[in-house]
C-alpha cells in the first residue's frame, strides 16, 4: 500500500496554540527541534560526545561502537537532507572536543578548524541516513566512515586525518586487524560494530510486545551478535609477532625552557638541553649504568639553528655525536640554498664523518608550516606573519642507514597519514620524530603516541617516538608501550628492541582495502538513492 502523502504547508503558515495565537511555522518546527525532532537531534549530539571518550586522554576505546551506534540511530531512515544537518551536529559534538588542543594557537583557530572537520560528516549523514534503507544496511553504513575519513585525510591541502575512528582503537579487539587492512579496515570493523548494534536495537524495537520480545527479533539480533563474534574472534587468529635482529636504541628528550627567553635564546636553549642529555647519556654508557646503544634519536626541532649555517650549532652536535659514539638521527631546520624556504630535516649524523643522509619531511602542515593564499591572508590575519618563511616539501621517502640498521623516518603529523607511514615501512625500524611543545598538556600528544601504537601493528614495526617535550615513547611491533615519557621533563630511554623485516598483509595490499571500501559506499549510496527515487516516483 502507498503511503499517503499529506500536502506540505507553506512556510509563512501558522499554527494555533490553546490560546488561539498564531505561532509562525518556523517556531514551531524549531519547538520540536527541527526536521529531524529533538530526540534523534540529542541523539546524535550524544553520540558525537560518546565517541569524543572513545579517543586519548580519556582513552575509552569501547565507547567507539556505542558513539557510531547511537548516530546510525539518530540517522536511519530520515531524508538525506535531514541526515545531512544530523551528520554536521553529530560531527561538531565530537571535533570540538577532540581536537581541543588546538585551543593553544588561538581559539578562533580551534572552532574553525572543528567546524570544517564536522562538514566531513554532512555527506557521510547524508548517505548513512540514505544506505540505512537497503538490506545489509551496517555493511554499507561502516564503509561510508571509511569513505568520509578517506576524504577527510586528502582534501584540501592534503587533508588532515586527526582523529579517525582507527586511531581510538590502539589496544582494543580491533587493533591486531590493522596488520591486515591497515587504519581503514579498523575504522571499517569498528563502525561496523556500532551500525550492527544499532541493527540489534531496530530489529528488537520493532518486535517488542510488553516486556518480551517477539521470536521475528530473533534472527536480526542472533546475525549482529554473530557478526560481532567473527569480527573479535577472528582478531585473536591473526598474527602479531614480535621477533627480529635485536637492536639497542635510544630516545633523547631534551625539554623546552619554559622562561620568557627571546626567539633565539629559546632556538639555543633547545638544542643546549639536548646536546647536554647526550652528554648525560655518554656518561652513563660509560660508568655502566646504561648499556651502550647502537643508535640514538633525536626529536623533530631539536636544532631550529641551522647546523651548516651556525657554526656554533655545527661544533655542540658534532661533540655530542662523538661523546656518545654512535649515529644520531638529528632532527633540524635548515635553510634551503636560496634562502626562500626552510626544510624539515631528519640528519643522519656520524661520530666519525659527520652530517650525511637527511629526510626532509614532505607533508608541512598547512597553515603551520606553510601558509596557502600568502599574499591574500597575511593582508586579512596578522597572525600569520609569523610564518615569515614557507617549509619546502621533500620529494623521497625517509627510509635511511642509521648504524647497524635502516630506519624509516616520519616527522609530527605525517604519522597519521597512512601513505606517508606505508612508505617508509621498509625500514628495520619507524622512528617519529616530533615536536608537540606548543600543544604539551593537551589531548593532541596523547592521541599522537595513540597513532603510533595503531602503526607499530600495522607494519609489524617497533617504532620509536621521540618528541623534543614529550610524549617520547618506544612502542613494540605489537603496539605494547615499551617506554613513555612524562611531558616538559628531560628524558633518556635505552632499550634493546627488535629489528624486523618481514612484511604484514597491510604492507602488501596497500590502499586497496581502503579503495574497495569507498567504492563499496559509493555503491551503496547509489543504490539507495535510486531505490528513493523509484519509491517517490510510485508514491
Amino acid at each position: 500500500m502507498a503511503q499517503e502523502t499529506l500536502p506540505e504547508r507553506p512556510a509563512s503558515a501558522g499554527t494555533a496554540d490553546a490560546a488561539g495565537v498564531a505561532r509562525p511555522a518556523r517556531l514551531d518546527r524549531l519547538r520540536r527541534g527541527g526536521r529531524a525532532g529533538w530526540p534523534r537531534t540529542l541523539l546524535a549530539l550524544t553520540g558525537g560526545l560518546i565517541l569524543w571518550l572513545a579517543f586519548p586522554p580519556a582513552d575509552l576505546a569501547p565507547l567507539a561502537p556505542v558513539g557510531v551506534a547511537l548516530l546510525t540511530l539518530a540517522l536511519r531512515g530520515l531524508p538525506a537532507r535531514t541526515g545531512a544537518w544530523l551528520g554536521f551536529v553529530g560531527g561538531v559534538a565530537f571535533f570540538v572536543p577532540v581536537l581541543e588542543g588546538i585551543i593553544k594557537i588561538g581559539p578562533d583557530g580551534w572552532i574553525l578548524l572543528s567546524l570544517i572537520q564536522a562538514l566531513y560528516w554532512v555527506p557521510m549523514g547524508a548517505g548513512i541516513a540514505l544506505v540505512t534503507r537497503l538490506p545489509g544496511w551496517p555493511v554499507w553504513t561502516a564503509a561510508l566512515w571509511v569513505a568520509q575519513e578517506a576524504a577527510r585525510g586528502r582534501v584540501p591541502f592534503g587533508g588532515f586525518p586527526w582523529a579517525r575512528l582507527a586511531f581510538s582503537q590502539t589496544a582494543s579487539a580491533f587493533t591486531p586487524w590493522a596488520a591486515i587492512g591497515g587504519a581503514p579496515l579498523v575504522t571499517f570493523l569498528t563502525a561496523l560494530a556500532g551500525a550492527l548494534v544499532a541493527y540489534a536495537v531496530v530489529a528488537i524495537a520493532r518486535t517488542r510486545r510488553g516486556l518480551r520480545l517477539h521470536r521475528d527479533a530473533a534472527r536480526p539480533v542472533g546475525v549482529a551478535l554473530a557478526a560481532l563474534v567473527a569480527v573479535v574472534g577472528g582478531a585473536f587468529l591473526i598474527p602479531t609477532p614480535t621477533d627480529g635482529k635485536s637492536v639497542t636504541v635510544a630516545v633523547i628528550q631534551g625539554n623546552v625552557p619554559r622562561l620568557g627567553l627571546d626567539y633565539l635564546g629559546q632556538r639555543k636553549a633547545v638544542l643546549d638541553n639536548h646536546v647536554r642529555r647526550t652528554h648525560e647519556l655518554a656518561a652513563r654508557v660509560r660508568s655502566g649504568q646504561l648499556p651502550r646503544p647502537e643508535l640514538v634519536v633525536w626529536p623533530e626541532n631539536a636544532s631550529d639553528l641551522d647546523p651548516y649555517a651556525e657554526p656554533d650549532a655545527f661544533a655542540a652536535i658534532d661533540g655530542a655525536v662523538k661523546d656518545v659514539g654512535v649515529p644520531v638521527l638529528v632532527g633540524a631546520l635548515v635553510d634551503t640554498p636560496d634562502g626562500q624556504k626552510v626544510e624539515n630535516r631528519g640528519i643522519v649524523w656520524d661520530p666519525r664523518t659527520g652530517p650525511g643522509d637527511y629526510y626532509v619531511k614532505r607533508h608541512p602542515v598547512p597553515f603551520g608550516e606553510y601558509l596557502p593564499f600568502r599574499s591574500l591572508l597575511t593582508k586579512l590575519i596578522t597572525r600569520f606573519e609569523r610564518i615569515p618563511r614557507d617549509f619546502a616539501k621533500g620529494t623521497r621517502s625517509g627510509v635511511m642507514r642509521l648504524g647497524p640498521t635502516t630506519i624509516g623516518d616520519v616527522i609530527c603529523f605525517e604519522v597519521a597519514y597512512d601513505k606517508e607511514v606505508r612508505d617508509v615501512s621498509a625500514g628495520s625500524l619507524l622512528v617519529v620524530q616530533t615536536n608537540n611543545a606548543t600543544y604539551g598538556r593537551t589531548s593532541l600528544p596523547p592521541q599522537q603516541i595513540a597513532m603510533s601504537r595503531l602503526r607499530a601493528v600495522e607494519h609489524g614495526r617497533t617504532i620509536l617516538v621521540a618528541a623534543t617535550s614529550g610524549i617520547s615513547a618506544v612502542v613494540a611491533p605489537d603496539g605494547r608501550m615499551i617506554y613513555r615519557s612524562r611531558e616538559f621533563v628531560p628524558d633518556m630511554h635505552v632499550a634493546a628492541v627488535p629489528a624486523r623485516t618481514s612484511r604484514t598483509a597491510a604492507d602488501r595490499l596497500g590502499a586497496a582495502p581502503e579503495w574497495a571500501l569507498v567504492l563499496l559506499a559509493v555503491g551503496a549510496v547509489a543504490a539507495a538513492a535510486r531505490s528513493t527515487a523509484r519509491g517517490n516516483e510510485g508514491n
